[in-house]
């Protein structure tokens, strides 16, 4: 009877410590598992586990499943945006047995104050329609037919001019002030476009480099370049940036809201400051120069610029030359180019030297010789070499010999 004894003992012993190992690895595991209690209003990431006729199911990390309303994540055509397996960001409403009811935004159906001042405490953003357009800003008319109003600068990311346009559009609004039990709403889209930016932001910092082609929007116009939008950050493509070729006026070539690809110059996360090149999606017209043109060849130009030292000369779209002074004048000296030629005539012209390395073409017109055309002056050794007493020039002539930095 001992032996059977002591033989259960060691067993229960052993059980004990299997037993012990066991709880402690549940408890781990429960640790990891442990349901965090969820509030009205707060935004999850849920993934659709089913679609039903009119609900999608959605596991949320809860004990019950999530439901979401279908109608919510329909197109213009009232094609479902979603699949199984796709990630839905959604606000949490309410539980009951087991069923939690998200939702995306307080639709336009019928929905009492009490709701509207719910989706205020909660943040939960709610479905508004412009009505039409007050002083300030809008008329906004949400779920219920509940009025409220949306300032000018809370509509957008930036002030949109045509406010005709907009009136009669749809649009998700987040309640910024409710008071007077509800007489007085005010409510913001800018703010939800604004945290829709930021996740994109987040997003972009994770993957965006130096070189890399994206795609992206023009929001805004300059003389000294093109803002532009690729999706959470938005950068400068300089005026310098946008074509081989020189761009007198910016609006001839880029409008606002054109989509388009640029490519990555530099980034600074710190400083917010972004630079972007559309002129690097191009095909080089460098790369073709020789194919295209010979020296002692003759071709036509168009006139483009006239410096102290000289006039330039385009041949085609980002191939331009230099006709010194020295060989203008036909044996005259002159003081400036524009004695001779005026911007924006065609002439013809025949090709010096080309010097592929340096990107730079000696032009001659074609009716002179280096013989007649020669002046006292010294002949110039380089491109862009200026007699002494040419001066120097523009700011922007010395901006255009300056070597960009590597």
């Amino acid at each position: 009877m001992k032996e059977r004894d002591d033989d259960w003992n060691e067993e229960n012993e052993g059980g004990e410590e299997n037993g012990e190992g066991s709880f402690a690895e549940l408890f781990e595991e429960s640790l990891k598992t442990a349901k965090v209690r969820l509030e009205p209003g707060q935004k999850i990431d849920g993934k659709v586990l089913q679609i039903g006729g009119d609900w999608i199911f959605l596991d949320v990390g809860q004990k019950g499943e999530g439901i979401l309303d279908a109608r919510e994540l329909l197109d213009a055509e009232g094609n479902l945006t979603v699949s199984v397996g796709d990630k839905v960001s959604a606000y949490f409403l309410s539980g009951a047995g087991g069923e939690l009811r998200f939702t995306t935004k307080l639709g336009s159906g019928a929905a009492g104050m009490a709701q509207i001042e719910e989706a205020w405490r909660s943040r939960i953003p709610v479905d508004g329609r412009i009505e039409k357009e007050i002083k300030g800003g809008y008329e906004i008319k949400l779920a219920g037919g509940v009025r409220a109003f949306c300032p000018f600068s809370q509509l957008g990311l930036r002030r949109q001019d045509a406010s005709v346009e907009v009136v009669g559009q749809s649009r998700p609004f987040r309640i910024s002030q409710f008071g007077e039990r509800g007489r007085n709403i005010v409510v913001s889209h800018r703010v939800i476009l604004e945290e829709e930016q930021k996740q994109r932001r987040e997003a972009l910092k994770e993957t965006l480099q130096t070189g890399q082609v994206v795609k992206g929007v023009v929001t805004n116009l300059r003389d000294f370049g093109a803002f532009v939008d690729i999706g959470g950050v938005e950068g400068l493509v300089p005026i310098s940036e946008i074509a081989y070729g020189r761009v007198e006026d910016i609006h001839s070539v880029l409008r606002v809201g054109q989509e388009l690809e640029v490519a990555v110059k530099s980034c600074d996360w710190d400083k917010n400051r972004f630079s972007f090149s559309i002129r690097d999606t191009l095909a080089d017209p460098w790369n073709q120069v020789e194919a295209h043109f010979r020296e002692g060849g003759t071709y036509p130009g168009t006139v483009v610029r006239l410096a102290a030292f000289g006039a330039f000369v385009t041949l085609e779209e980002g191939i331009d030359g230099l006709i010194h002074i020295s060989r203008l004048g036909a044996g005259k000296q002159i003081k400036h180019p524009q004695e001779v030629l005026r911007s924006g005539e065609v002439v013809s012209v025949t090709i010096e030297k080309i010097d592929r390395e340096q990107r730079r073409i000696s032009l001659i017109l074609a009716a002179s010789s280096p013989a007649l055309g020669e002046t006292e002056e010294k002949e110039p050794t380089s491109y862009f070499e200026k007699p002494a007493n040419a001066g120097m020039g523009t700011f922007a002539d010395l901006l255009k010999g300056k070597k960009p930095k590597k």
